[in-house]
């Protein structure tokens, strides 16, 4: 189809797209204590996470991160004692225990 600016998109129709505005509450809403309890676990697995990808700890793959974090100690590292407070105090669960490599087989 020739146009007469000899540009192919002069051939198509221009459609505008609508904006959708959201409306927010003004006042936001008070912190909870559940909301402190998800807030204080993100930032223990965010901790947990930066203590996976530091490499100068060693490998993470096929050990538990307290494994890690003791032959890092072992051999002079300083890992961040409170990693270790953590792990200790949340032994149990597998969230904590298992590095973030641990869902990759080698």
């Amino acid at each position: 189809m020739p146009t007469k600016d000899g540009l192919i998109t002069s051939s198509f129709k221009v459609v505008k797209k609508t904006k959708h505005v959201v409306k927010r509450d003004e006042k936001s809403p008070s912190p909870t204590q559940a909301d402190a309890e998800i807030s204080s676990l993100n930032q223990d697995q965010e901790k947990l996470r930066q203590f996976d990808l530091d490499w100068k700890f060693g490998p993470c793959t096929g050990i538990s991160r307290l494994q890690r974090w003791e032959r890092a100690k072992l051999h002079g590292l300083n890992p961040p004692e409170d990693i270790r407070d953590l792990l200790l105090l949340k032994q149990d669960g597998q969230d904590y225990n298992l590095s973030l490599w641990s869902e990759h087989p080698l």
